[in-house]
């Protein structure tokens, strides 16, 4: 349980960084895929405190899917109609619609509640070792992008907050989705 309530510290401090981005930027001069990646980011940190959290979230499981199919469906058109940056988050919102079906739901210890956890088993743990895989590789190139182009990074358009962002959050999901793997 402590390491279910400090990996939701952890989730629930990247949603800072992706509030300040969508209340600062000029997403009039960036575009609107810059937002909607914005917001993705944010709903996808809000849905991991949600899962980790020890208490549960305020939205029941099948909350949680609706949401996640809706923004795996559209950041999947957006990709398929070759917008730059949609794939990943794409990526992101099926593997967390995944760990959100496949998480145990016989157990009426959380009731209709979002509560997974790090020792939650997922089914189909190959998929998840994949997803893993996908996650932990892809925070590493975006770690190593982010120090060598720190002058990228500094173009104050949110790009080191992005990236800062996409390594923890891609640490973390690479983490769970093992862990819940194995």
């Amino acid at each position: 349980m402590v390491l279910d309530w400090a990996l939701t510290a952890v989730f629930a401090t990247l949603a800072l960084p992706c509030v300040l981005r969508l209340v600062r930027l000029d997403y009039a001069r960036l575009g609107s895929p810059v937002r909607h990646g914005d917001l993705a980011e944010l709903l996808l940190v809000i849905a991991m405190v949600a899962m980790l959290s020890p208490v549960g979230g305020p939205i029941p499981a099948a909350g949680w899917q609706a949401v996640l199919v809706l923004t795996t469906g559209w950041f999947a058109v957006a990709w398929w109609r070759g917008r730059t940056g949609c794939a990943h988050h794409a990526l992101s919102a099926a593997a967390m619609l995944y760990m959100v079906t496949a998480m145990p739901h016989t157990a009426m210890a959380h009731g209709p509640w979002l509560t997974m956890g790090s020792s939650a088993r997922l089914a189909l743990p190959l998929v998840a070792v994949a997803a893993a895989g996908y996650f932990v590789l892809d925070a590493a190139r975006t770690g190593v992008l982010a120090v060598r182009g720190s002058a990228v990074m500094s173009d104050g358009a949110g790009q080191a907050s992005r990236a800062v962002c996409r390594v923890v959050m891609g640490a973390g999901m690479g983490y769970l989705l093992l862990a819940s793997a194995l």
